[in-house]
Order: structure tokens, then sequence, then C-alpha cells
């Protein structure tokens, strides 16, 4: 029988969605896989909530003492959230940078997220390794990944799940659609041709990760316009692809 008869429904339209949730693992995560993707939703009015599971104290290229380097990778992401048009940005604690599993402790945090942002469609990394690009797949994404998905479904819906959420105000929330990045499998593609200057703003914000890049620039158009030849795109457009997976 034909794969093609199990070929999933692709992502809802951009009106229909009211909210969306991204989980990551790290600051500037979202933003390598996704800023012009998201750029694009809060154009079209999606309220965008960004989730990072750490703070990503061991990222950085220079001499920083560790124990400044939280405060100045949230302060990072805020602002480059904030060039996307993103104004809640929320960090769970307890969580080392490096140490990330999806324990049931991460999983309860993310649902209390859901549950509180009550999103339509949900953004997280990929819980399966990608062997043709294993850079993608660094073993904090992959746990953020799998904690999110756990999350979604079926904990977030499931009232007997942490029953003392319901007993905090935050009854099941269904989700609608989940988008994940770097999946090496990837169905969708977001023509981000609009959107990629506010996206190249948002990875210069992340200076303690991208200030050494002299190529920043030339790297991201590179990405870009691979990811858009491979969908159809025209020449010359730069895009961002994801595996979309419906939740009916």
């Amino acid at each position: 029988m034909s794969q093609d008869v199990f070929t999933a429904p692709g992502p809802r339209d951009d009106s229909e969605i009211e909210r969306a949730l991204v989980v990551v693992a790290h600051p500037d995560d979202a933003d390598f896989g996704s800023a012009g993707t998201i750029a694009a939703w809060t154009e079209a009015g999606i309220a965008v909530t960004v989730l990072l599971c750490t703070r990503g104290e061991q990222g950085g290229f220079d001499e920083t003492p560790r124990e400044q380097m939280p405060a100045i990778r949230e302060a990072e992401q805020r602002a480059a959230s904030g060039a996307l048009g993103v104004t809640d940005v929320r960090f769970l604690d307890g969580y080392r940078d490096g140490w990330l599993e999806p324990s049931w402790e991460l999983q309860r945090d993310i649902v209390r997220v859901i549950r509180d942002v009550r999103p339509q469609r949900l953004l997280i990394q990929s819980p399966e390794r990608w062997y043709d690009r294993i850079q993608a797949s660094h073993p904090d994404h992959m746990a953020a990944g799998e904690a999110a998905i756990r999350a979604a479904y079926p904990a977030a819906e499931n009232a007997f799940a942490w029953p003392e959420l319901v007993q905090e105000g935050l009854p099941p929330w269904h989700i609608g659609e989940i988008w994940i990045m770097a999946h090496p499998r990837m169905t969708h593609a977001v023509d981000i041709t609009a959107t990629y200057d506010r996206k190249l703003k948002a990875l210069q914000a992340h200076a303690s990760q991208t200030s050494h890049m002299d190529e920043l620039d030339a790297m991201l158009r590179t990405w870009g316009g691979a990811v858009a030849s491979g969908f159809g795109l025209p020449e010359g457009h730069l895009a961002e692809a994801f595996a979309v997976t419906r939740l009916n």
C-alpha cells in the first residue's frame, strides 16, 4: 500500500491560531531554528510564548565567569525575542545546561506552562537524533523535545496527570498541532524571506554566542536558501523547515 495514504495533513492556517508556545532547551535555540517563522506568526497576530528549559550557562566562547552567564543569556533571549515581536519569555528554574533529561519534573513543568498559555500550536525541538546533521541533535535539545512531546500528549489534556495542576486552576488543554524543528524528516517549509532581517537581528542579540561569527549573515542565508530550494521555493528565497503533526 502506498505510504501516501497515511500522509498527515499540513498545518492550520495562521488565521486559525491565536496562541503558540515554543519550548526549547537553551537561549538562541528558537532563534537559530525558527526566528523567521516566529516573526511571521507575530505579524499574523499570533501571541507567542517562548519557554526556555535552561539558561544556557555552559554556552559562550570567551572568559566570561560562568556564574554571570545565566543572567547574560536570559537578557539576550529577551532582547532577541523582542526583535521578533515576542514579549512573553519564560525560564524554568532548577535545570542545568548540559544535564537536561526528559524527567517527570520537567514534563510537569512544561504541562503547567501549556495549561497556562493554552496554545493551539506547539513548536519544539526534535526528540529524534538526526544522524546526517548530528550537531542539530544536542542531547539537551532531544531531552527538551522528548519532555515537551510527552507533556503535550497525553499529559496536558489528561485531568488525572498531575491533578495538583487542576487544583492550581490549570485545567486540561488540548493542543491542535505540533511543529518540530531540526527533525530528520521535514514536511513543511515557511518562507522567511520577508522576516529574515528580524531573524538576523534576533541572533545578533545573542552576542555571547554569535559575536565571534563574522560570517553569521552568510551562513544563515546559505542555510535558508538551501531549505527554500529543497522545498521548491523561487531562487533567492529563504525558508525554515519543520515536521508538522496534528493532534485531532
